[in-house]
């Protein structure tokens, strides 16, 4: 491949150009059929490989930078990237979609995600809650605000701060006293 020939080729293609596409392509051919014969990708065949390929050879022209003169390397890196690229979401994505993503056997409803809560975890979460609830009760109002504010409302310790008026650490320590007590206070009742 004549590299000079190349970048003059990229030049006029950026310029709008459509025999230097062609023929930019015509130069990339061999490099493109060698790396669509090396790759598998379950549902695609080998047009829409070399289709893939050539995308990426077009795309590389529009983005190149002509002052770099690294035009070979540039797409030839991009080219198998992309195939790489494609692999990994076809693989990734096959696992949730298509043929194995469900069985279709007389037992297919254990494969699907309850959405029950059994009822033990529903007396754990009530306890939970309940305790919370309690371990709020022995914080003062100005601790109430704070737990409030950041963790019911979703607001961040550097919104109080500057709500409150006061410094970020300032913040912070009392939003670790107050997770203190409510820790302590639940650890008590536990132990208890």
């Amino acid at each position: 491949m004549d590299f000079n020939y190349i970048e003059e080729l990229v030049y006029k293609c950026k310029n709008g150009d459509m025999l230097s596409k062609d023929k930019l392509a015509e130069e990339f051919r061999p490099l493109i059929l060698n790396v669509s014969k090396k790759t598998f990708i379950d549902g695609y065949d080998i047009q829409d490989l070399h289709n893939e390929c050539y995308k990426s050879l077009f795309k590389c022209v529009s983005m190149y930078n002509l002052e770099r003169h690294r035009f070979v390397a540039y797409a030839t890196n991009s080219i198998k990237n992309n195939m790489n690229d494609l692999i990994k979401r076809i693989k990734t994505r096959s696992s949730t979609e298509g043929y194995g993503a469900l069985s279709l056997l007389d037992n297919f409803e254990k494969d699907l995600p309850s959405h029950d809560i059994s009822l033990e975890d529903l007396f754990c979460e009530e306890c939970d809650y309940t305790d919370l609830r309690l371990a709020l009760n022995y914080l003062n109002d100005d601790e109430k605000e704070l737990i409030d504010f950041i963790f019911f409302k979703n607001n961040t310790v550097q919104k109080y701060a500057h709500f409150k008026n006061m410094c970020y650490s300032t913040a912070t320590r009392k939003k670790k006293v107050a997770l203190n007590k409510i820790f302590n206070y639940i650890s008590l009742n536990y132990q208890a």
